[in-house]
């Protein structure tokens, strides 16, 4: 069974953007939206009218400068080739840890209806359920749509990361636990 990757995800990030399973093409490069049809990553540069770098190092550390968490809701699966739909087997990352390990988590943005399908399906009990979630369109090659339509909808994701933090460090999913009745 294919196996995604580790969530890139430094303790201060304010967002959490997840897909569902890597692509065939992305598992072979061991990168993130790996695939040059994907257009995550020139989507994501263009929310800042920032250049697409071509090294994955300079993707991830803007990744990084943004605050922004990247991983999938899928650690394994099952599937012949890339389609969402063709996943079978599903088994879910271990999001508890993650909350533990960015606990300034303020929102989480599912990049495709799939992803967000499978996380609240398999998700249980969702370690992020009091963060609010934003289903945007897929940036896969599959997910047809006018760029600048689905620019327009992954606006909110910037929208998000330039106002101030809720309070400093995020909301800290932790500190609310700690403070539940």
């Amino acid at each position: 069974m294919p196996q995604g990757f580790p969530p890139v995800a430094a303790e201060n990030a304010r967002v959490l953007v997840l897909g569902t399973m890597p692509s065939v093409l992305s598992l072979k490069k061991t990168q993130y939206y790996g695939n040059p049809q994907n257009t995550f990553w020139r989507l994501l540069f263009s929310l800042w009218n920032r250049p697409l770098p071509d090294s994955y190092e300079e993707r991830v550390a803007f990744v990084r400068e943004k605050r922004i968490a990247l991983w999938d809701v899928l650690r394994e699966c099952e599937r012949k080739g890339s389609a969402d739909a063709a996943i079978r087997q599903p088994e879910p990352n271990d999001f508890a840890a993650l909350a533990i390990r960015c606990p300034g988590l303020e929102a989480v943005f599912f990049n495709s209806q799939g992803a967000a399908n499978l996380y609240k399906r398999l998700v249980r009990p969702d370690p992020l359920a009091l963060l609010p979630k934003v289903t945007l369109p897929s940036t896969s090659p599959a997910r047809a749509m006018k760029w600048e339509d689905k620019r327009a909808l992954w606006l909110p994701l910037r929208d998000w990361l330039d106002r101030e933090p809720v309070r400093p460090g995020g909301l800290g999913i932790g500190e609310r636990e700690r403070n539940l009745p």
